[in-house]
C-alpha cells in the first residue's frame, strides 16, 4: 500500500512542476468566479484551458480548400501539358 501512495505523491509533484496543478487551479478559479455559471462546465474549461479547443469545423474547411486547391493544381497542370503538346507541333 506504501508503493501507492509513494505513486500517487510523485505524480502529484510531477504535476506541480509540469504547470497543470497551477493551470487547474486557475481555471477552475476562473469558473467559481463566473457570475452566471455556464450550462456545459467540461466545454467551457475546454474553451478556457490554454486555448485548447474544437477546431473540428476549421480542419474540415482547411482540408476541403487543399482538396479544391489540389484539383485546381492538376487541371492547371493538364492545360499546361496540352499547351506544350500544341507549341511542340507549332515548332515542328
Amino acid at each position: 500500500m506504501h508503493s501507492v501512495t509513494a505513486k500517487r505523491e510523485e505524480f502529484r509533484k510531477y504535476l506541480e512542476r509540469s504547470g497543470v496543478m497551477d493551470a487547474l487551479t486557475k481555471i477552475l478559479v476562473s469558473l467559481y468566479e463566473e457570475t452566471e455559471r455556464p450550462t456545459d462546465a467540461l466545454e467551457y474549461i475546454r474553451k478556457n484551458l490554454g486555448g485548447i479547443v474544437d477546431n473540428t469545423s476549421e480542419i474540415e474547411s482547411l482540408k476541403k480548400e487543399l482538396d479544391e486547391s489540389k484539383a485546381k493544381i492538376a487541371e492547371l497542370k493538364s492545360k499546361l501539358v496540352k499547351y506544350e503538346q500544341k507549341d511542340e507541333v507549332m515548332a515542328e
